[in-house]
């Protein structure tokens, strides 16, 4: 069994033995979030002035600015509808007191951490979906490497063999990561690619296998199709396989990369997600959004390119970075 793996904490966490103290990231996370929390809570804190009145009219304003902020609608309304019920069960009055329950309205809404685990018999099996250029083969680059640094090892399964390009990139992640890439020939069957690489990593008593798929999402219903057979096939040839199925989504596409992740989800259905480029978009209430809508935890979020800058999703210091004031110090 794949149990006690890691070093500090809980012990089945993913964790990258070189990366930075709490702090340190706290910083770069808030950091990461400036557009969005310029986009979010500047307008915000104009609203929850002292002495203002909580009335509908406020209340609205705010429903336009998380929109704004790629929150979405629906997941708007919700927290919206949920904050007037804590406004009016407290007896709230003034709209300074707003930010305390927006944030733990937020929360709740983001639902409890569920960090990536290595459970069950090994190869412990992470299929990972996403549209091309979402950062798919970057995110399976650096899990490889975090879990490599744990000290696992780690195979990876190109299974994108439409693009030559998709698994030549993916080699070189691999490389760097020194984990060791499973691919077939050009046009191969991906469903063939992922099953010999389940039977390798059986062979080679490997920790983790690491399935990267196609992400051409303008050929909906044949992709659907292949991701949807990718999975049976893994089901087939190892227990419970795939143990995880990783969502990679571009955070500079908002709500549109929502809308691709239900359409993913339709084909093999998501256990967690990865929110990626944070750090370059105005559109981060995404992330809020994800959970209410999916059903599906964000587990990862990426903040850049370095290994380090993709790293477990903690909603408690996802929503003290977006609200933090650029004093604030960590």
């Amino acid at each position: 069994m794949l149990r006690n793996l890691f070093k500090d904490g809980d012990k089945s966490r993913v964790e990258s033995d070189d990366a930075p103290k709490k702090e340190s990231w706290f910083n770069r996370l808030k950091s990461g979030l400036a557009k969005t929390r310029n986009q979010l809570i500047s307008q915000l804190s104009g609203l929850l002035r002292v002495g203002r009145k909580i009335d509908e009219d406020l209340m609205e304003e705010i429903e336009e600015i998380l929109i704004q902020a790629d929150v979405g609608v629906d997941t708007t309304l919700t927290l919206m509808d949920n904050v007037r019920e804590a406004v009016k069960v407290k007896g709230l009055d003034d709209s300074s007191e707003l930010e305390t329950v927006l944030k733990a309205e937020i929360l709740k809404l983001l639902g409890e951490d569920v960090p990536l685990q290595l459970e069950g018999e090994k190869p412990y099996t992470i299929l990972v979906l996403g549209v091309n250029g979402a950062g798919k083969t970057t995110t399976i680059g650096k899990l490889a490497r975090r879990f490599r640094r744990g000290g696992h090892s780690v195979l990876v399964a190109a299974g994108d063999t439409f693009r030559a390009a998709a698994a030549d990139q993916l080699a070189i992640w691999c490389e760097r990561a020194g984990v060791e890439l499973i691919r077939g020939g050009e046009r191969a069957e991906p469903a063939s690619v992922v099953f010999d690489a389940i039977h390798a990593a059986k062979h080679r008593e490997a920790d983790v296998l690491i399935v990267d798929t196609a992400g051409r999402l303008h050929t909906k219903k044949p992709l659907m199709d292949e991701l949807s057979k990718i999975g049976r096939v893994m089901s087939r040839a190892h227990a419970g396989a795939p143990h995880e199925v990783l969502l990679v989504i571009d955070g500079t596409v908002g709500q549109n990369a929502l809308m691709q992740a239900k359409i993913f989800n339709e084909a093999v259905p998501i256990t967690g997600v990865v929110v990626t480029k944070l750090d370059g978009t105005a559109k981060g209430g995404i992330v809020i959004a994800v959970n209410a809508e999916l059903g599906a935890p964000v587990k990862f979020i990426g903040l850049g390119e370095r290994l380090e800058d993709l790293r477990d999703f903690e909603r408690t210091d996802f929503v003290e970075a977006l609200f933090a004031s650029d004093a604030t110090d960590a």
